[in-house]
């Protein structure tokens, strides 16, 4: 062994875990492991505007890649900044690993310069919350951090680096690279599901979340569509099975086709695979209840600490997710074949197809609908919170697993850096940020970023000069009575244009087919500023509509 500093080791074992990108603003707090980057070509350093924007991105390239997305920021104010990126990845249940620079250690609990207690400020948000004191332990705690991020149900994990601990020169020992332990499907329990499902006049499957991916995708579509089964996604998990799936019954969440809704409700056994049935998902706990009286509830989940948490269970599974699917697309099976699949998923290609919008100058349903016909099947599509969301979770086809970034706690501004992730770690792939107005500007200087690193994707900044989602439940509960929610904002294509991006303003309906088509002739980033009317409040309702109920 040859003595290296903490920083060097850091990122040989961030190396030896498979780490290819760190998204980071620098900071003097980890000038060292900066330095060891200045000689590691293997790892791509993505330099951000504002760390909420790192964390954004580490975030949403650890849903695409399924191993922890990695930020590096400093202290106090940095790591202030990126916990709204922490907090995505809790509730989205995505692997993370938030890296802070700190105080030294000599200089702790004296209030230095931008010192915070990150072991409490973190606790609520994170898997783990790790300081490393010793450098020559800083293998033993990375290997850790990757471990606790990807089992059970993934989630992001924070180490703590006092700045003078990566400067130390010791010898160290590396760790290999870690694997999430898989979680097989108990054939007991599985075997007891088949005969639930024997017995069910009505089953509904609500999937997606911790540990879903295109293979978990792949096995259980193919199993549902065997037997009939209706496949509902949870809230912002559209992609877990194909949409042009013949059993596909549509999303919950904000919004769903009352339809779906009415299928759930009606239930006599809901399967439930990966999700956490959140509050979304359950519209506040209603549709589906902790109890559901006259509903069977079978939970599939990585996390035993997931199962029975919330809902009383009545036959609960832990397993991998890629497991589970495995094992019901192999069983033999002797379920009688439901014709509830395809009825689910007729009743969704109606609630999906787009109507025209009587009053709209530019009707956002028509947007997704030209969308649809000229973008790949297999786009990524990454969208903050607001209103605006409801038309592409409502119209858009998600065909591919991964093909959705989008925060389940409704977090704004993570349209934006989500799409810069997805470029750069699917370079051949369409990539498309819609964002609204209020939406984008709380991260719209990652345009910046986007720019210096060549990344290729299309930005819709959807305006309608309102925080719509909250001048929604404003003129609900007060109608007439808004406060706080109009917007003044500038000429978005002209801010594009002023980072170097093609840019091009659209007002009418009829002219955004021939803008996306000039758009998509180019190359690198582009925006579309697509100036909308606020009376269109959702793709469901309107304004006087609000009023009028009230």
């Amino acid at each position: 062994m040859t003595q290296r500093t903490g920083g060097r080791i850091l990122i040989d074992n961030l190396l030896a875990q498979g780490c290819d990108r760190i998204f980071t603003v620098p900071g003097e707090s980890f000038l060292a492991a900066l330095d060891a980057l200045h000689d590691t070509p293997a790892i791509d350093l993505v330099v951000c505007r504002q760390e909420g924007g790192v964390a954004y991105m580490a975030e949403a390239d650890g849903k695409l890649t399924g191993r922890p997305g990695v930020a590096f920021v400093t202290r106090g104010p940095g790591a202030a900044n990126a916990a709204i990126g922490v907090h995505v990845a809790h509730q989205d249940s995505t692997p993370m690993l938030l890296l802070v620079g700190d105080v030294a250690r000599g200089d702790r609990d004296r209030e230095g310069f931008q010192e915070v207690d990150f072991l409490t400020f973190f606790a609520p948000l994170a898997k783990w919350v790790g300081r490393v004191e010793d450098a020559r332990r800083i293998p033993e705690y990375v290997a850790r951090a990757y471990s606790t991020a990807m089992s059970g149900r993934p989630g992001p994990v924070v180490l703590v680096l006092p700045e003078d601990m990566l400067r130390d020169e010791v010898e160290a020992i590396d760790r290999p690279k870690v694997h999430p332990p898989v979680q097989p499907a108990c054939a007991m329990a599985t075997a007891t599901l088949m005969g639930l499902l024997g017995d069910a006049a009505a089953p509904v499957a609500i999937v997606g979340g911790a540990g879903w991916d295109a293979a978990a995708s792949h096995h259980f579509a193919a199993w549902a569509e065997r037997i009939g089964l209706p496949v509902a996604a949870a809230f912002r998990r559209q992609d877990a099975i194909p949409n042009g799936s013949p059993v596909y019954a549509g999303n919950l969440g904000y919004g769903p086709n009352p339809k779906l809704v009415e299928r759930v409700k009606a239930a006599d056994l809901l399967l439930v695979v990966g999700a956490r049935l959140g509050e979304a998902t359950t519209d506040g706990y209603t549709l589906v209840t902790s109890d559901h009286p006259d509903q069977i509830l079978v939970h599939v989940h990585p996390d035993p600490n997931e199962l029975g948490r919330v809902y009383l269970t009545d036959l609960a599974l832990c397993a991998d997710m890629r497991e589970f699917a495995e094992l019901v697309e192999s069983w033999d099976d002797d379920v009688i074949s439901f014709d509830a699949g395809a009825e689910a998923h007729r009743e969704w290609l109606d609630w999906n197809e787009p109507k025209p919008r009587e009053g709209a100058a530019l009707d956002l349903g028509q947007v997704v609908a030209e969308l649809r016909r000229a973008l790949p099947a297999d786009t990524i599509v990454c969208n903050g919170a607001g209103n605006f969301s409801g038309w592409f979770h409502r119209f858009w086809h998600y065909a591919a697993c991964p093909s959705q970034l989008a925060p389940t706690n409704g977090s704004m501004g993570y349209g934006l850096p989500a799409a810069i992730a997805a470029s750069l770690r699917f370079p051949d792939r369409q990539v498309l940020c819609a964002a609204g107005d209020g939406d984008f500007l709380m991260n719209g200087q990652e345009l910046a970023t986007a720019m210096r690193q060549g990344a290729n994707l299309l930005v819709l900044v959807i305006d309608n000069g309102s925080y719509g989602t909250i001048r929604m439940h404003q003129e609900r509960e007060y109608p007439t009575r808004v406060t706080a929610t109009d917007l003044q904002n500038p000429d978005f294509a002209a801010l594009a244009r002023a980072y170097g991006a093609w840019a091009e303003t659209v007002k009418r309906t009829e002219d955004f087919a021939p803008a996306l088509s000039r758009a998509q002739a180019e190359r690198g980033l582009k925006l579309l500023h697509l100036k909308t009317d606020v009376e269109q409040i959702t793709s469901a309702t309107t304004i006087t509509k609000l009023r009028a109920r009230s």
